[in-house]
């Protein structure tokens, strides 16, 4: 029992990273245009490092205090309030620019990349890459792809992600799309399905593949709606299956109307 009680934290802590982060972008994206929404799939949430600070936590488990901690400093930065003008007398910690933030975390994550090896470098790799997207965004994506080799699945996993959303802010959606399909041949890894499925069906729109993309979205809703977890109640919905509802919705009404019912909520339902 102790140890399911540990693997759900686990879970619950990878489900909270994966809906938060992806709700940001969904509710970022529709107001920014242009140059704009380069920048924001260019680092997508994978830039909102502070909402994957618990799960990096997790993946440590028992690496040494030394390690756990040198990462934590670092990812604490990313955390730090941007405040292009601070508040006089104040003196908490903040930056004026993202990019002066990004480059101290990136300073942080190099360290303990040279520092230490295995799992905690490969995840200290990984952040310094995002990061590196907000200064040189080319070397940030060269070091990405670098990472998309990692023998760490999960890290692998998120490198292809961000490299598939960069893909997605230069209009390359073919590439995109390829790249979001071959993730979802990968099973196991942090990324869920649901949020991977949600952009390649954005990415089929952009390309006109309508057809295709309504089927990926209806699946995605169709799915969710009829899971059930072990005690037979209706599992909670994702911030990224509410996000494909929202867009079938708008794509193909008639489609949406042919979702089966949403499940009554667990106080009503008998």
């Amino acid at each position: 029992m102790a140890k399911y009680k540990k693997k759900r934290a686990r879970e619950l802590k990878h489900d909270k990273f994966r809906d938060t982060t992806l709700g940001l972008i969904d509710r970022v994206a529709p107001r920014l245009e242009g140059k704009g929404r380069q920048i924001l799939y260019a680092i997508g949430g994978l830039i909102a490092v502070g909402l994957v600070a618990w799960v990096i936590m997790a993946w440590i488990g028992s690496r040494s205090d030394e390690a756990r901690f040198a990462l934590g400093r670092a990812i604490k930065i990313t955390e730090t309030p941007v405040i292009a003008t601070p508040v006089a007398g104040s003196t908490a910690a903040s930056f004026r620019t993202e990019k002066e933030r990004a480059q101290k975390a990136l300073e942080e994550f190099q360290k303990v990349a040279a520092n230490y090896g295995g799992s905690v470098g490969e995840q200290a790799r990984y952040f310094a890459a995002t990061n590196q997207l907000i200064i040189d965004r080319a070397k940030g994506v060269s070091e990405l792809e670098a990472l998309t080799q990692s023998s760490d699945r999960d890290i692998s996993a998120l490198a292809k992600f961000a490299i598939a959303q960069v893909k997605e802010g230069d209009n390359k959606y073919d590439e995109a799309a390829a790249l979001y399909s071959g993730i979802l041949k990968e099973e196991g890894t942090i990324i869920t399905p649901d949020s991977v499925n949600l952009r390649l069906a954005m990415a089929y729109q952009k390309l006109g593949k309508l057809s295709e993309a309504a089927d990926i979205l209806y699946k995605m809703v169709e799915t969710a709606r009829q899971a059930k977890g072990k005690d037979g109640k209706p599992i909670p919905q994702s911030s990224a299956v509410r996000k494909a509802e929202a867009e079938l919705e708008k794509l193909d009404p008639d489609r949406h109307a042919k979702l089966p019912a949403p499940p009554l909520p667990s106080n009503l339902a008998m």
